[in-house]
């Protein structure tokens, strides 16, 4: 199944982000541990286009437990960047 996290930056996180940068890319290189697959993932931007501002991913999981865990333990998760965080299936209709 698919889900995807929206997960939103709180207000003054950006120098975070910056600093837990590396160890995010990273963690996102193996996702083997979890039974999940990045299907795409990037950050979201403010409207400059270039801000950082939260965080988009679409997984591939057998439910929604594994992608909770996931979320969990991503570096930023445990850095306190994301304010909010929303955990949603989503069913592919075109490409």
């Amino acid at each position: 199944m698919l889900f995807a996290i929206h997960a939103v930056d709180r207000s003054g996180a950006l120098p975070t982000r910056l600093a837990n940068y590396d160890a995010h890319k990273a963690y996102l290189g193996d996702t083997s541990g979890f039974g999940v697959k990045i299907v795409m993932s990037g950050p979201l931007v403010s409207d400059d286009g270039q801000t950082m501002i939260g965080s988009l991913f679409l997984i591939e999981a057998p439910g929604r437990s594994e992608v909770e865990a996931f979320n969990r333990a991503d570096p930023f998760a445990k850095a306190g960047i994301w304010e909010k965080v929303t955990i949603t299936g989503f069913l592919r209709r075109q490409g």
